[in-house]
This record gives C-alpha cells, structure tokens and sequence, in this order.
C-alpha cells in the first residue's frame, strides 16, 4: 500500500506523540535495603537513617539510570538526597549509598561507580 506522504508524517507524528507520552509517565520506586561493597566510610552516627522515602522518578532518558535516592548525615542530623538520572561511565556499574550498623553505631557507605567483574 502506497501512503500519500502527508498521510506518512501524520502516523509518524502520531507514533513519535503516542512514544512521548509513553516514556514521560512518572511512577512510584521504593528506596533503600541496598547492598554493596566495602567503600570509603562516612562518619559513625549513633542512629540509624529513617525510613526510606518514596521517589516519583521522572521519565526515562536514553542512555541513563537511575540512582536512587537516600539518607546522609549533614550537621547533625539525617538529610534525604533525592534520586538522579547518571550516565554510567564505560565499563562500570552503581553502587547504591548505603547503612551499615556496626558495634559503636551506624556508618555511612556512600554510593560509587565500580568496575564490572567479567
């Protein structure tokens, strides 16, 4: 079947708009219980982070991931960092920002890029 060319662009500006709408849907991730490997530390606190939050993620971009949100200790106190979409470097994989409770409290493992084992 031969399409007029005007007929052509109108399916593809519709397909272009339908894959738009699509990809800009937000959803709901839970954040946190993630595990990783040793990194460099953060301070030792005597209590844990709370809860983790909810994240409305915003709409996929081509070429990047997700990193998800998490608690660090800033002036005393717990403070959410909200998600972010990264381009990962070449080769390499994210490590989620993690807590990890030792015998005189809490220390902060923050997140990192490391190499894939192959």
């Amino acid at each position: 079947m031969n399409l007029p060319s005007v007929s052509r662009r109108v399916l593809r500006l519709a397909a272009t708009g339908g894959l738009v709408a699509l990809l800009s849907a937000c959803y709901v991730v839970p954040v946190g219980g993630y595990r990783g490997g040793p990194y460099e530390s953060g301070p030792m606190v005597e209590s844990g982070p709370p809860a983790p939050q909810y994240e409305v993620v915003p709409a996929p971009i081509l070429g990047h991931i997700w990193i998800g949100g998490y608690w660090t200790w800033q002036l005393g106190r717990h403070l959410w960092i909200g998600g972010r979409w990264a381009v990962p470097p070449s080769g390499q994989h994210w490590t989620p920002h993690r807590w990890e409770r030792g015998s005189r409290g809490w220390h902060e493992r923050p997140g990192h890029w490391s190499h894939r084992r192959g």
